[in-house]
This record gives C-alpha cells, sequence and structure tokens, in this order.
C-alpha cells in the first residue's frame, strides 16, 4: 500500500511539473511582442559617439532587420520608421528571432548639416527573443548617429575634457583651460 502511494505521488509530481512547463511555453509562445527602442543624434563632433554637444535628430529614419545565422535570409524587416522631436524611436516586433542577428540601421537623415553616415556605428544589434533570460518586451538598442559634416569649433574643448589628453599638444593650453 504503502509503495503504491508513493508511486502515485511521483506520477502526481511529474504530471504537475509537465503541466507547468507546457503552460509556461504556451505563455512564452503568445507573448513574443516586442519594442525596440533607441536614439539618433548628430555626432556634431565626427567622433562617431554621443557628447555633451550632440544632437539629437528629429524626423531621421531607422528600420530594423533580421537574418538568419545560418543562411543570411531575411526573416524580419520593419518599415521605415522616423525620429520623434527628441531623436528617439520606437519598432513594435512580433514574433521570436532567437536564431537571428538583428540590427536597427540608420536610413536617412532630415538635415543636410548632419548626414554622413557612421560606418563603424551604423547598426545597433538587437537580441529578440524571450528565450535570452531577459524579462519584458523592451528591448534597447545602442544610439546610432549621423555626423555633422564639419565639427563644431567647441569639440575640442568637449573632448579635452572628456580625457582626450593626446589632444592638449596639438590644442594648446586656451582651449584646455
Amino acid at each position: 500500500m504503502a509503495k503504491a502511494c508513493v508511486i502515485a505521488l511521483v506520477s502526481l509530481a511529474i504530471y504537475t511539473s509537465s503541466s507547468f512547463n507546457f503552460a509556461y511555453a504556451t505563455g512564452a509562445a503568445e507573448s513574443n511582442k516586442f519594442k525596440v527602442v533607441g536614439h539618433v543624434y548628430c555626432d556634431t563632433c565626427r567622433v562617431e559617439f554621443e557628447t555633451k554637444i550632440s544632437q539629437p535628430i528629429s524626423g531621421a529614419v531607422v528600420k530594423l532587420e533580421c537574418r538568419n545565422r545560418t543562411d543570411g535570409a531575411l526573416t524580419f524587416q520593419s518599415p521605415e520608421i522616423t525620429t520623434t522631436q527628441s531623436g528617439d524611436y520606437s519598432i513594435d516586433v512580433e514574433g521570436d528571432f532567437q536564431d537571428s542577428d538583428c540590427d536597427v540601421t540608420l536610413v536617412k537623415s532630415p538635415r543636410p548639416d548632419c548626414s554622413d553616415l557612421t560606418e563603424d556605428w551604423r547598426k545597433a544589434r538587437v537580441v529578440i527573443t524571450s528565450l535570452d533570460g531577459v524579462s519584458g518586451d523592451i528591448r534597447f538598442a545602442n544610439s546610432l548617429g549621423f555626423k555633422k559634416k564639419e565639427a563644431l569649433p567647441e569639440c575640442k574643448k568637449v573632448l579635452t575634457e572628456l580625457g582626450y589628453y593626446e589632444l592638449q599638444d596639438e590644442l594648446g593650453q586656451e582651449v584646455v583651460s
């Protein structure tokens, strides 16, 4: 009799555990809606990162593309998204792209004085899956920037303040002070 109770208890535990796993997997499949958010700025110093004198770009256009890691096939492509007044954007994504590399890319800038693409930082990689240990549905992309045609004069001082001391000899003490 005791063996029968133990077997029944073990069977019940396995059944309950399987039910929870099934419910979790079903719930995860239904919640594969993500929001990719990011920011586009004008790189006023042409240094390929944001400084305190970088400016947000309103009306810049970005898009999100996901490609299969094995064969490079396109698995998702968003419509072109325009940034807000503050240079921010939000892209809605439905689906799980665990086997894809997803990148937000710059498409165009509305500013003729700040429209040079930054080669190295032109894409922002985003992981779009619920199976990566990240909770929630918001995915943050690194900021992307267009470079200004010519760096602003105050860039020398800003970069020196940031610790680019190698510029100090070239700039002179008047810029550092």
